[in-house]
């Protein structure tokens, strides 16, 4: 999410963010080709959201495998969705910094994108993203995101 994207569209669900509420703050308030990735949300809580990012030919690299730059975008966006339910609805915000540790590769499956946040300022949220190929034991890759929450 940019700076450019600070109008939110979606309100606040009342009494927290359900799945079907983050998808329509990602629906409303993400770019086309975040659309594009196809990303669902599994599960959301206060400190803890999960997405999915659907296995597609489009998203992989030479060799077949999940391109680095998709696994990084659905990070990204799964960080931005995480503080929103744990600020219980849309709050404008960019990201400041992010880390990523590719450890495998992944071909042919889905991604879950299990975000966990381990500090939420008033103005900064810290979050820790391990991105699983479905059905595997170890993660594919590690992230770390910093967020500065705007509004």
């Amino acid at each position: 999410m940019t700076s450019a994207d600070l109008t939110p569209q979606t309100p606040a669900p009342a009494g927290g963010a359900s799945p079907e509420a983050l998808d329509a703050i990602l629906r409303d308030n993400f770019a086309p080709w975040i659309q594009r990735l196809g990303l669902r949300v599994e599960e959301a809580g206060e400190r803890r959201t999960v997405l999915r990012l659907p296995w597609s030919d489009e998203l992989a690299r030479e060799g077949g495998g999940l391109s680095g730059q998709a696994m990084m975008a659905a990070a990204d966006t799964a960080t931005a969705l995480a503080v929103c339910a744990a600020r219980g609805g849309f709050v404008p915000m960019t990201t400041v910094q992010q880390s990523t540790t590719f450890q495998r590769p992944v071909s042919g499956r889905d991604v879950l994108v299990d975000v966990r946040i381990t500090k939420l300022g008033r103005t900064l949220a810290f979050a820790e993203v391990i991105l699983t190929a479905e059905g595997a034991a170890e993660p594919a890759a590690q992230a770390t995101t910093v967020y500065a929450l705007l509004g």
